[in-house]
């Protein structure tokens, strides 16, 4: 099996900060505990290293794992587009995005 190089948000947590790099496993905790953070995704820390000991070339593979992760975040960044295009259609307009606290008017 191909070695994982990329991995949703959702998909980490704080504990695989070695493989995540400290930011990548910080937004992996926050997504899990359900904090507002953006869809989004993390290339391991085994990339950089094979990058740089590569001679500056990505590791074979890396492309056909990332454009599955765009196309997931496409599709969920879509789906908050719809529910808002659905309160703009009732006259509503979303003024504050956060932790379960929109506001309409």
């Amino acid at each position: 099996m191909a070695k994982k190089y990329v991995y949703l948000f959702r998909e980490g947590d704080r504990g695989m900060r070695n493989l995540l790099g400290g930011k990548g496993a910080n937004l992996a905790e926050m997504t899990n505990i359900g904090l507002n953070v953006p869809f989004g995704f993390t290339l391991t820390t085994e990339v950089c290293r094979e990058y740089y000991e590569g001679g500056e070339t990505f590791p074979p593979g890396l492309w056909e794992q990332v454009a599955p992760a765009v196309a997931d975040v496409e599709k969920a960044q879509q789906s908050i587009l719809r529910a808002d295009k659905k309160l703009e259609a009732e006259g509503k307009i979303v003024i504050g995005k956060g932790d379960g606290g929109d506001q309409f008017v």
